[in-house]
């Protein structure tokens, strides 16, 4: 199998010959590419090279591609940003007053300049590895993720306590739902082999699994449901612990979920298998960044051999910058001990 068909065969519950390998490495990249975060979310073809450099120096199988975080935010009006040397972030909500929820203008995504070099990155990848290596197109921030940049995270959180303002809560999350259908329905056009998001703040480290059912899963259900319908394998992502909402993101409809190593591996393993692909992860910073060999190589084992009954394992990371090249190495040599 070549890594097209290792990662299509995970997501799909069939046995790849080895596990697969598809990092979240945009950071690190650009980095070894040479490129600052500037001249990386400023050019398509230094996204595209950057993810080509990667794919080639470490013979990984599939390649994520993304910006930032506040791409979607910044295609809603949410003032950014743009540091040199980092992604760009957030400065301020574009929303003071949730009850003027009613006045925000309707976008069209694809006017942004930054989301259209995701959009062209992304096809630059599917020509350089079309049927070799797995094209994933991430489309940034989901519903509840936008709705925190939009309104800003303390008022929004604050927002979902008052049962009086739930209709205009509600009416928030359908407004960034939108705009997400949007840049999934234009991700799906580049050629892509799966398309992907994140609700990054709908876990319960920020907010309850009653409030997580409430204002995240029936938008993110929405989006995974449109991603089928155009034909594509969808992924969802959420940051942090998520063992105690597992059964509620399966039903969102995801085919896969790329979980936080903070999530518990047993359990994760007993909610997932052979229902959903996990994406799963090595902690980015205690082991891959400042942890030797040995331990990337004993993590990694570890979290292989949790999965080693099914077929529905992906083994991923978060690259931080300056994560040493022999660690990365290390995890990929370790996965291709695990054959089918």
């Amino acid at each position: 199998m070549n890594g097209y068909e290792r990662v299509r065969a995970a997501v799909e519950g069939r046995r790849p010959d080895r596990v697969p390998v598809m990092l979240h490495n945009f950071l690190m990249a650009a980095d070894e590419a040479g490129y600052t975060q500037a001249q990386y979310r400023e050019s398509a073809a230094a996204m595209a090279d950057s993810h080509t450099r990667a794919v080639e120096r470490y013979g990984y199988d599939g390649v994520m591609l993304e910006m930032d975080t506040a791409v979607m935010a910044g295609a809603l009006g949410v003032p950014v940003a743009f540091p040199a040397e980092e992604p760009a972030r957030t400065v301020r909500p574009l929303l003071e007053r949730l009850e003027d929820v009613g006045r925000l203008k309707p976008v069209r995504v694809e006017s942004y300049r930054y989301l259209q070099t995701c959009l062209e990155a992304v096809r630059l990848l599917v020509e350089r590895f079309h049927g070799q290596v797995y094209v994933r197109g991430n489309c940034d921030q989901l519903a509840l993720s936008l709705a925190t940049m939009v309104r800003g995270a303390a008022e929004f959180y604050m927002d979902l306590c008052y049962e009086e303002k739930e209709v205009l809560v509600h009416e928030l999350l359908e407004y960034c739902t939108g705009a997400a259908l949007q840049y999934i329905r234009l991700m799906a056009q580049t050629g892509c082999d799966m398309v992907s998001n994140g609700d990054s703040p709908a876990g319960p480290d920020l907010i309850s699994p009653e409030m997580y059912e409430r204002f995240a899963l029936p938008y993110e259900k929405r989006v995974a449901d449109e991603a089928h319908r155009l034909g594509l394998p969808y992924a969802l992502h959420i940051c942090g612990d998520t063992t105690r909402i597992l059964d509620a993101m399966v039903r969102t409809g995801t085919d896969c979920l790329e979980l936080d190593y903070k999530t518990d591996t047993a359990a994760a393993h007993a909610a997932l298998k052979d229902r959903v692909t996990l994406i799963g992860n090595i902690d980015p910073s205690g082991v891959l960044r400042w942890g030797d060999v040995n331990k990337v190589e004993a993590e990694t084992r570890a979290l292989c051999r949790a999965f080693a009954d099914t077929p529905r394992f992906i083994l991923n990371a978060g690259i931080p910058q300056g994560t040493p090249s022999d660690n990365i190495r290390a995890l990929v040599r370790v996965a291709r001990e695990f054959g089918g």
